[in-house]
């Protein structure tokens, strides 16, 4: 029994740890492709190409 609850917990630990990784290479991945996305839409907000084809130009 004592084996038992050393194993679970011991794949716990491996799962917390390869989760956590996982989170925090993809935070990184996230918080640049969001600033990437941010300045996309301010280009195109700041750019006047003209095109009225879009709802919010009506």
């Amino acid at each position: 029994m004592f084996w038992k609850i050393v194993l679970a917990v011991v794949v716990i630990w491996i799962a917390l740890a390869v989760v956590g990784a996982l989170i925090e290479g993809l935070f990184w991945v996230l918080v640049v492709s969001a600033v990437v996305f941010g300045a996309y839409l301010l280009y195109k907000a700041m750019s006047g190409s003209g095109e009225k084809s879009d709802i919010t130009h009506l």
